[in-house]
């Protein structure tokens, strides 16, 4: 169990450096999801109350593309310089430091967009109400959307270009965390408990956090075979 955990440690603070050196290309999602919410209202309508009916759902799909766009490499560098096979043959239990993998990519991706995200909901008009809810159930949901996303970027590690298969594998999966998570916002907006739809989100991450560690290790361990 201790080289377990520091083989869930080594690999997180690995990730982390990693990401550290790679500022510019982990900054990416982060841009993408600013960039993005200033165009909203020049598409959609500048005026307050039509930008805040929509800035739930709004803010909740512009999470989802961000952390899609850093989804795809999460394996891929590993598979590329041979560290991937190293970790594969390891006698520890893989699922820990995938798992490690997975919390670092949620650091540097969804927890600055949660964090981001009231700035976002004033920009989008989104009622005081919302705030709260909104980070909440960001940073229970993009965690989600990691977990998620590592099962197909997985899956598609020895693709050369398999964004558009991983965004086919991962989209279907991921409208139950964007339903229940823009539920939650506009639960608050509307007055009503938005600690239920929290509530399933936390079950989801919960199962997630079960499932898609050993889901993984299993695709890897696939895709190394072939």
């Amino acid at each position: 169990m201790i080289a377990e955990s520091q083989g869930f440690a080594g690999y997180l603070r690995r990730d982390l450096l990693l990401a550290y050196r790679r500022r510019g290309e982990v900054a990416s999602p982060l841009i993408f999801f600013v960039l993005v919410s200033t165009l909203i209202p020049l598409g959609i309508s500048p005026d307050s109350a039509r930008l805040a009916e929509l800035a739930p759902g709004i803010i909740w799909v512009m999470a989802l593309l961000a952390t899609l766009l850093s989804t795809e490499t999460l394996f891929a560098s590993d598979y590329q310089d041979g560290s991937l096979e190293q970790l594969l043959i390891s006698p520890q239990l893989l699922a820990l430091p995938v798992l490690g993998k997975i919390l670092a990519h949620w650091l540097v991706t969804g927890l600055p967009l949660t964090l981001v995200s009231p700035l976002i909901g004033l920009m989008l008009s989104l009622p005081a109400a919302g705030l709260l809810p909104m980070m909440a159930s960001l940073a229970l949901g993009t965690a989600c959307l990691s977990l998620i996303g590592a099962v197909g970027a997985a899956l598609t590690v020895s693709l050369r270009k398999g964004g558009l298969l991983l965004s086919v594998l991962v989209i279907p999966l991921y409208m139950p965390v964007i339903i229940f998570g823009s539920a939650a916002v506009q639960s608050a907006i509307d007055g009503l408990n938005w600690l239920g739809p929290l509530a399933v989100l936390a079950a989801m991450l919960s199962a997630a956090v079960a499932l898609c560690p050993l889901a993984i290790a299993g695709a890897l361990r696939l895709v190394s075979n072939n």
